[in-house]
């Protein structure tokens, strides 16, 4: 049986979600936002849809 990839958590810090609903507002691609802040696509879709805001350039 092939090793599973432990899965690493980490806290949204008020930093993180600076930087998250700046990029909202300049329209930046999700992927981009995802290797500028090493966090997953579907993470950052989560944490803007808890956040209300809209995610991505075409929303």
């Amino acid at each position: 049986m092939p090793k599973t990839k432990q899965v690493v958590r980490r806290e949204w810090t008020k930093d993180d979600i600076k930087e998250l609903k700046a990029h909202s507002n300049a329209r930046t691609p999700v992927v981009t936002i995802s290797r500028a802040t090493k966090g997953t696509v579907g993470a950052l879709r989560q944490k803007a849809i808890v956040l209300g805001m809209g995610l991505g350039h075409q929303r």
